[in-house]
This record gives structure tokens, C-alpha cells and sequence, in this order.
């Protein structure tokens, strides 16, 4: 089907009931014959009375579209629900990175038609690959054509198949918003890039870079700010290159952002994925910026190879040496940096040289997050037509690669440090609270859920694969009053910027700076920002918390253990999203291991002991009357 602009409706003019004209959207009306998803009654096509359910796929900026179309039905009058059988109509928002998310969207619109539900289609795989036969017969939203979600979903629920694909200029950043988390804002910076990496489709989708000007951006933080969000999230497809089409640059973009942060680490930045190239000329000053207390010191860097050749295949425009500068560069100016890459395995030609380069460079390094993801061609790459590299290879390498990263212990150490963590989500066990440090380290710790949006010191107690275990010890008290928030007038006080991109700031004692999470922000200084480990002063203040007595007999030894175990359990299945609030309760208490079965024994052992004292003392008594 054409694009909904180009559609020249019938001589019998617009439909009954369409708002429009012909100039702003077309449609094309369905048969009543051919049409099961069509409402019944009159009713049902008064707009903005019915429920929508919003399924997203894929990365930040999915989401970020998603809670804005979802904000926009919202605002019209549409209910929105997270059960699909509830629902009069589905939205989709795709992915076109990979094949298994494509799948899942085959699958989940498979369903809504075997459903007879209503169906609109949004995201990149209908961007990037409109003809698809999976899309026949579904109304489609462009991802550059959010902004009239709602008139798509008005067309579809009486019937009509739209399309809006067109790419016009960018959706305003103030529309409403549904936020899927209320003390995170995604914020997207630019849409596109200006690579051509021949296995990327989601440049056939997203297209050329387009930036938002900074004060528009500056204003949306401001905005935010003001809503109580505590964490906001830079997204877009490659950071780094932000403001290359209009004369800025991220640098600039990013201490503009910063000066507005209020002063109390109330909201925290973090910064998206960026590619090495459009980083490189500005890695002091993304140092700089990393290293102020408002901003997360994380830094998600793709790699995808350790092979000059594969990335050379790949078109990715960098060497694993300019790479490694990142990387180097960043780690020796920022204090407790934290920095994510990808991999991906089996690119076609990549031998087993190419392959064991990217061992080794993980290996070295020892990141704390790879994301490690197989080869999947997609239709209409360059890649998709190179000579792959067989399955099973692929597979091989992938599991050998995970394998190497899971055994890796970033965590270690951090075990009885003190640490200031930003609390914003609850954890899948709906137990545990989730809080980031500033090198957002993910910490888990159990409070009320009054302490959501809130900061706090906490002592970390134990350490997992994949986060932390931390106890509250103090709560941070926020200057922002709510009275300023409803009046939509953030604090006077800014963050002021760190001017020196080698020394930190007064409240980022080394080693590691304060830590904030991903929208909180402190002043620079230590009342507002305390130090991520305290060193010498965490003794004295160690000392005022009790005396681990434990530590001194072997009960003591093995209650650790068997707290340690727990947790371990805890995180591993938190990671995995699959653990439920009753299972791991009695999970925890009902299965008994090594650990367990020792303390048992000590107890036990213990106890007689006791007893045999006790008949000891009594016999002797007994003979000296």
C-alpha cells in the first residue's frame, strides 16, 4: 500500500465522521466483507472512549516514542491497559535490530488478527521495511509521524486501514507523555546517524541525523525537572554525533543540560550509547562532564569486534585503537568509571583470529556490561549478502564469549563500602528496591516504597554477578519543596560545571565521585555530595555502627554464608526477570543447602555441648554432697 499521503480517496469524498482533510491524511476504507476487525456498533467509533493496549520493542527510544503516543491517546481520552484480551485495539512498536524481535512482533500480530483486534503498527520495522507481508491489512505510524497517533487510532477502530510513513521534521518534545517509569525521563536528543554500518537496518528506518536544538532540549529539562523526575535518560541512535547538522556538539549540549540540574542531587544524568568516531575530539571535555556529581560516570561504547578487519567489514569507521583510546582515556580522568559494550559474534568473514582478538580485548578490559549478540542478516543490508560464517560457529563463539565475560567479578571489593545510591524502580522479586550509584552500579536494597525517587547512603553488604546488596543507613533530604514543584520553578541554584577536566570536583573525593543516579545531580560540595567510599573518614563512621560479633565464631561465619547465598539467588533471578514475589520467599526459607545444613549442625553441635555441661556440673555436685 501506498503512503497514506499519496492515497487520493475515492470520488465519493471523505468517509462520514472524518475530521481531516484530504491534504493532512489519506485512508483507505476496507471492505465490509473482508474486514472481521471492524466494530459492530456506533458506539464503538466514538473516539476516544476505548482501551488501548501498547506493546514496545527495542531500545530507549522505542520506549521514549511509546510514552509519548501513549500520553497522546491518554490527553484524547483513551484508557490505556497492560492486558491485551481487555483491549479494543492493539499498538505495536517494533524493532528492526534483530531477527528474534521481529519474530516476537510476527508472533504478537499473528495473535491480534487470530484475536480480531483492531491493529496499528509503529517503529522501525514498518519505517524500514514497508512492504512486508506480515503488514498487510494493519495500519502503520512512522516513527517520525508519532504526533498523530491519535488520528491513526481514531481511523482504525472505525475501520480503515491508514498508513503515515512519510518523514517530515521532527515530533515537538513537549507532547504529553505516559512515562513508564515516573521518575525517568528518556529524553531523545537526535533521531538517525551518520554511519553506514553494512549490517544496520535501523538506518533504513530512523534515516539521516536529525538534532534538536539545544534550547528546545534545555526546556523539555527544565519541564521534567519540575514533574519530580529523578532520572533523566540522553537517547538516541548515536549520541556522540549529536548536533553535527547544526553546528553544536554534544560537549555543548550536554554542560548546557548540566547548568539547569538542580543543586541538591535530586536529578541525575546519564548519557546514551555514542560510537567511538564522534567522541574521539571531545573525550576531555565528555570527561569533564562525566566526572560532575549530576552525572552518571557510565558510558555505553559499542565495539562489536576486537578484529580491525571485521570492524572494517562492518564499515564501523574506527580502530580497535581508537577504541582502546576511548576507553583508556576515559577510565584515567574519570574516577569509578563504568563503561558497556557490544559484540557481535560470527560477522561474516570473521575468522577464528578475528574472534580470539575479541577475547582478548574483553578479556583485558573486563568491561562490566557486554551485551553479546550473534550475527543476524537482515533483508536489504550489505551484510545480508556477504558469505556468512556457519551457525553452529556462530553459536560456539557466542557461548564461549559468555562464558568468559560471566566469570568475571566487577563487583568485588565493594563489599562494606559506603555509597550514596538514587532509588527509582522496584525490583521483578517486588521485594527489593533498585537504586544506581554513580557509577551506576545497580544496588538492591529492601525500604518502603516511599523511598522511591529518593537518595540514600547505604552500606553495600554483599556482592553479585550482575549488582549489589546494599542496607539504607541514611536518607538524603532533597531541597527542592513541593511547592516548587507545583509551581513549575525548579530550585535557583544550578549545578555549576567542573571546569577542570582532571581534577574532580570537591564532592567527587577519589577515587570515585559521588555517586547520583541517572537524573539526580548534588552541588559541588561535600554537604550536598558525599564520596563514594569515604576512605579514612568510613572508619571513624564505621565505628559508629555495631560490631559484626558474628565474625568471631564459626555461627557468624556461616550466617554470612548463608545470607551471601541467598542474595546470590536473589540477584540471579532478578536479572533473569522471572522470579516471583512467593516463590523466592519460600524458596529462601524452604530449601536447604550446604550452608544451611552446616548451621544446622553447628547448632545442634552447640546445643549438646551445652547439655553435657550441664550433666557434667550436675554429677560433680552431686558427688561432692
Amino acid at each position: 500500500m501506498e503512503d497514506i499521503e499519496d492515497l487520493v480517496v475515492g470520488a465519493g469524498g471523505a468517509p462520514p465522521g472524518f475530521r481531516l482533510p484530504l491534504s493532512s491524511v489519506g485512508l483507505k476504507p476496507k471492505k465490509k466483507n473482508n474486514n472481521p476487525t471492524k466494530p459492530n456498533t456506533k458506539l464503538s467509533q466514538i473516539p476516544g472512549i476505548q482501551t488501548i493496549y501498547i506493546k514496545t520493542f527495542g531500545c530507549s527510544h522505542n520506549q521514549s516514542d511509546s510514552e509519548y503516543m501513549a500520553g497522546q491517546l491518554s490527553a484524547f481520552g483513551y484508557s490505556l491497559s497492560d492486558s491485551p484480551e481487555e483491549a479494543d485495539l492493539w499498538l505495536i512498536n517494533t524493532c528492526t535490530v534483530k531477527s528474534p524481535s521481529q519474530s516476537a512482533m510476527d508472533t504478537l500480530i499473528a495473535k491480534c488478527k487470530n484475536a480480531k483486534k483492531p491493529l496499528v503498527v509503529a517503529g522501525c520495522v514498518p519505517q524500514g521495511s514497508r512492504d512486508l507481508k506480515e503488514l498487510e491489512g494493519v495500519s502503520i505510524v512512522g516513527v517520525q509521524q508519532i504526533d498523530r497517533v491519535v488520528e491513526v487510532v481514531e481511523e482504525t477502530l472505525k475501520g480503515h486501514e491508514v498508513r503515515l510513513l512519510n518523514r517530515k521534521t521532527l515530533p515537538a518534545l513537549d507532547l504529553p507523555k505516559v512515562r513508564k517509569n515516573k521518575f525517568v525521563e528518556i529524553l531523545p536528543i537526535n533521531v538517525g546517524c551518520l554511519g553506514a554500518c553494512t549490517y544496520c537496518k535501523t538506518k533504513h528506518a530512523r534515516g539521516h541525523l536529525g538534532s534538536y536544538t539545544i534550547d528546545s532540549l534545555v526546556g523539555r529539562v527544565n519541564t521534567v525537572i519540575a514533574d519530580g523526575v529523578k532520572e533523566i535518560w540522553l537517547s538516541s541512535e548515536d549520541t556522540g554525533a549529536y548536533g553535527r547538522d547544526i553546528g553544536v556538539n554534544l560537549p555543548t549540549l550536554l554542560n548546557a543540560i548540566v547548568a539547569e540540574l538542580p543543586p541538591d542531587a535530586s536529578t541525575m544524568l546519564r548519557i546514551g550509547m555514542t560510537n567511538p568516531p564522534f567522541i574521539l575530539e571531545h573525550l576531555k571535555e565528555i570527561a569533564e562532564v562525566l566526572r560532575h556529581p549530576c552525572v552518571y560516570s557510565f558510558l555505553h561504547v559499542p565495539v562489536q569486534s576486537g578484529s580491525d578487519a571485521v570492524l572494517n567489514a562492518m564499515n564501523r569507521e574506527y580502530t580497535v585503537s581508537e577504541f582502546r583510546t576511548v576507553v583508556d582515556t576515559l577510565t584515567e580522568l574519570v574516577p569509578g568509571m563504568q563503561i558497556a559494550t557490544d559484540i557481535i559474534c560470527g560477522f561474516p568473514g570473521e575468522t577464528d583470529e578475528d574472534f580470539a582478538q575479541t577475547v582478548s580485548l574483553v578479556k583485558e578490559y573486563k568491561f562490566p556490561q557486554v551485551h553479546i549478540s550473534q550475527f543476524y542478516p537482515r533483508p536489504g543490508t550489505p551484510a545480508a549478502r556477504m558469505k556468512k560464517v556457519p551457525s553452529n560457529v556462530v553459536k560456539k563463539r557466542s557461548r564461549e564469549l559468555t562464558s568468559i565475560f560471566e566469570a568475571f567479578t566487577p563487583y568485588t571489593g565493594m563489599e562494606g563500602r559506603l555509597e550514596r545510591i538514587w532509588i527509582t524502580e522496584i525490583a521483578t522479586d517486588g521485594i527489593h528496591l533498585v537504586g544506581h550509584t554513580k557509577g551506576y552500579v545497580q544496588v538492591l536494597v529492601i525500604a518502603p516504597e516511599s523511598m522511591l525517587g529518593t537518595s540514600a547512603i547505604v552500606k553495600i553488604t554483599s556482592v553479585g554477578r550482575w549488582s549489589v546488596f546494599g542496607e539504607v543507613i541514611e536518607t538524603i533530604n532533597h531541597i527542592n519543596d513541593e511547592s516548587s514543584l507545583r509551581n513549575n520553578k525548579p530550585s535557583q541554584a544550578k549545578c555549576p560545571p567542573c571546569t577542570n577536566p582532571i581534577e574532580s570536583c570537591p564532592c567527587t573525593r577519589e577515587p570515585e565521585p559521588c555517586p547520583c543516579e541517572p537524573e539526580s545531580c548534588g552541588d559541588c560540595g561535600p554537604e550536598s555530595c558525599g564520596p563514594t567510599t569515604f576512605e579514612e573518614s568510613s572508619v571513624s563512621r564505621n565505628s559508629m555502627f555495631a560490631e559484626d560479633l558474628n565474625s568471631r565464631n564459626l555461627i557468624g561465619w556461616l550466617l554470612r554464608k548463608r545470607k551471601n547465598h541467598v542474595h546470590k539467588k536473589v540477584e540471579c533471578e532478578i536479572a533473569s526477570g522471572s522470579m516471583k514475589k512467593q516463590e523466592w520467599a519460600q524458596g529462601s526459607l524452604g530449601e536447604w543447602g550446604v550452608v544451611d545444613k552446616a548451621l544446622l549442625g553447628g547448632i545442634f553441635v552447640s546445643f549438646l555441648t551445652i547439655m553435657a555441661l550441664l550433666i557434667h556440673l550436675a554429677v560433680r555436685t552431686l558427688a561432692s554432697n
